[in-house]
């Protein structure tokens, strides 16, 4: 079963389409690559899919069920998580705070427990921690799961962010630029912990990514927007020699010829 489906998807802001009939599909454990240019329409897909806007048009499936107009809150709790390309963290918690504290709902236990801290409540922080810590370990946080997170380097945010969305055990997680601010170095290990996502948790991952690098070396699928447009899907090979890719990267002119090329 195809596990995140978008069909004819349609956004408009006043009179702005910001997206025209988006259409594709991500199956279970693919990392799928979105890219296009700066104002492309990239983050409105994401904003649409985790239930930040409604969608004006079309139809967006998880798991085979509509999540189109939910709640970000209900859509999040079916399994879909995000980092964001504005790095939100909470800056004067220590990591393993940040971590943490996206677990919360999964706490058994109730007001009173937590305030008379009783042996359930212990029990459901020492289980928060326990994950928090495995999942700094994935993404290389581990040494400093006890320094404010605001001290980070830039590069390490943004893991933690990954960390962090991967706290409420996600079916699929959607990442918003990971590799911003990276170094080569950085971007390297941020290739190998995507794959570790899906070879290791068995998750999906729909990447939107600026770092050529990052998307061609780690990516199955490739879907391209311009103008809010699907201009190419494909390979990764595929996609890097597309006209109407280049066209759009570097402001080529693309012919007739060009355009019907496989």
């Amino acid at each position: 079963m195809t596990l995140l489906e978008l069909a004819s998807v349609d956004k408009t802001f006043g009179g702005l389409r910001a997206l025209r009939g988006i259409t594709f599909q991500i199956e279970p454990g693919q990392i799928f690559g979105l890219i296009g240019p700066n104002g492309a329409g990239k983050t409105t897909i994401f904003n649409v899919v985790t239930g930040v806007y409604r969608p004006d048009g079309g139809t967006i499936r998880f798991a085979g069920d509509s999540i189109a107009g939910l709640k970000p809150a209900e859509i999040a709790g079916r399994g879909v998580a995000r980092t964001f390309q504005n790095i939100r963290l909470f800056r004067t918690m220590t990591v393993e705070q940040n971590v943490m504290v996206a677990g919360h709902a999964m706490h058994r236990a109730g007001v009173f427990s937590t305030l008379f801290r009783t042996r359930r409540y212990l029990e459901d922080e020492a289980g928060l921690r326990a994950r928090a810590l495995e999942l700094l370990e994935v993404m290389n946080l581990r040494s400093v799961a006890s320094d404010l997170a605001g001290g980070l380097p830039y590069g390490s945010q943004r893991r933690l962010e990954i960390a962090r969305a991967l706290m409420l055990a996600p079916r699929i997680v959607l990442l918003d630029e990971p590799a911003a601010g990276m170094n080569s170095q950085e971007a390297e290990e941020l290739k190998a912990q995507i794959r570790f996502l899906r070879e290791q948790l068995k998750l999906s991952v729909l990447l939107v990514e600026h770092n050529m690098s990052v998307v061609m070396g780690v990516c199955d699928r490739v879907h391209v927007v311009d103008h809010g447009e699907t201009i190419a899907e494909g390979t990764p090979e595929y996609v890097r020699q597309h006209p109407k890719v280049l066209a759009a990267y570097l402001g080529q002119e693309v012919s007739d010829s060009q355009e019907q090329a496989p």
